[in-house]
């Protein structure tokens, strides 16, 4: 499956975005789904995942409350809404997919991975 994240961009504290990710070349409502970040020389971090059909989410306590994961199988994407967003979430948000099982909070567990989206949030 292809990945291609959007969204990303430069937004004031306590502002938002919504970030999204397009799928392409498998059943996208078989992979569960997830988004990380990535600051420059620090490891990849979980932020959110959302399962294949069932939809059950599962966040970050750094950023639970504040974001919403949500897919939508018809159109083969999964959306991450953050609001509230703190100078602490500047990343390059990633998201990936998962083949099988149930949600992981680690970069290995995924298979699919797209390019990355840079998220920067001013004080």
């Amino acid at each position: 499956v292809q990945l291609q994240a959007s969204g990303g961009g430069l937004v004031q504290a306590g502002g938002s975005l919504r970030l999204s990710c397009a799928a392409s070349g498998r059943t996208f409502s078989n992979y569960l789904m997830g988004w990380f970040r990535q600051v420059q020389g620090k490891e990849r971090e979980f932020v959110a995942a959302i399962r294949e059909s069932i939809g059950s989410t599962y966040y970050a306590d750094s950023v639970k409350g504040r974001f919403t994961i949500s897919r939508d199988n018809a159109k083969n994407t999964v959306d991450l809404q953050m609001n509230s967003l703190k100078p602490e979430d500047t990343a390059v948000y990633y998201c990936a997919a998962r083949r099988s099982g149930g949600i992981v909070p680690l970069p290995s567990g995924y298979d699919y991975w797209g390019q990355g989206t840079q998220v920067t949030v001013s004080s």
